[in-house]
This record gives structure tokens, sequence and C-alpha cells, in this order.
């Protein structure tokens, strides 16, 4: 006897979802979302604050989306994602639907439900995907793995207390402390 074949979700799941509940899709598996803790909200507000204001000030045209803004990672109907944070620099990538492809940058903040997904899952997809950086943001450890992926020799792990300079843009300095007072 053979055992039943596990049906594969795609990104019609996604959006049938009951409105207010949020989910993401790897390669075919559906993860769902908690909602985020205060920290989480407070972080990702200041560190979009910081990057869109760093952009701007340089005339760039990149773009800075918070969650939820909807990834179609592999343009595929498998894997749609929602970082807290992304950075396109390829305006053609943008629709109204959201990015199709990897974003430049991508940033997300761990809590306790995400750190198997953001640690392990979404490292190796936004890597095979394309993604040039990749931050994750751990509030509780008060640390940031950043992982340059085009230049694996600029790959490191930093304290809240260490000033961190953006792989995707060398002259912009973050220092994640002065972000949670």
């Amino acid at each position: 006897m053979s055992l039943p074949k596990e049906t594969a979700c795609t990104i019609e799941d996604i959006y049938a979802l009951p409105d207010g509940q949020r989910a993401e899709l790897i390669d075919g598996q559906m993860y769902m979302m908690a909602p985020p803790k205060r920290i989480h909200q407070k972080l990702l507000s200041n560190l979009h604050y910081k990057i869109y204001g760093y952009i701007d000030s340089k005339k760039g045209s990149c773009e800075v989306y918070p969650a939820p803004f909807a990834v179609f990672l592999n343009m595929d109907d498998c894997t749609y994602v929602e970082p807290d944070l992304c950075i396109i620099c390829d305006r053609n990538k943008l629709t109204d639907d959201g990015c199709k492809g990897a974003p430049d940058w991508i940033i997300e903040i761990v809590s306790p439900s995400t750190e198997r997904m953001d640690y392990g899952i979404k490292l190796f997809k936004y890597r095979s995907a394309g993604v040039r950086e990749y931050w994750v943001v751990n509030p509780i450890k008060k640390t940031i793995n950043v992982y340059d992926f085009e230049n694996d020799n600029l790959t490191g792990l930093y304290s809240f207390q260490d000033e961190i300079h953006s792989c995707t843009f060398p002259d912009l300095a973050i220092l994640m402390e002065t972000m949670t007072e």
C-alpha cells in the first residue's frame, strides 16, 4: 500500500486565507504567522525609517518595503514570503502585487516562533534565489547575523552595540542599540 501523496499549497491558498490571517509559502509548504511583539514592530519601524531616509538623502532609486509586502521569490506559485523589510533596487521587479524575484536586501526580525525559519529555511531560500544581503536581527539575544551573499568575506555576527555597515550601501551605518530605546 502506498502512502497518500501530500498536496502542495499554492499562492491561491495564501489568498484564500481569512482576512487578517498571514502565512508564508515555501516550496509548497504553508507556514502560519503569529502577530509580532512590540519590540519587533519598534525595530522594524526604526530600520525602515533609517534605511528609507538614507536612500532618500542619496536620491537613490531603491525602494524599501516593510511587511506585509508580497515577495514572489522564485516567481512561481509555490513560494511566497513576507520579509520584515526588503530593499529592491531593480524597479522592474516591482508590480502592484509586490516583488517578482529576489530583493537586493532582506531583513528578518526573529521571534521565538520564527527562529528556525529565519536562520535555516529562509537563509537557504534567500541565498539560492539571488538575494544579495540578508540580516537576521535577534532582539532577544541582541545579535545581528549579516550575510553578504555576493562577498562572503563580509559575513559576520554583531551585537546591538556594534555599528553595522550595509553590504549593499557601504556608507550606511546602523547602530541597533539606538533603535530599541
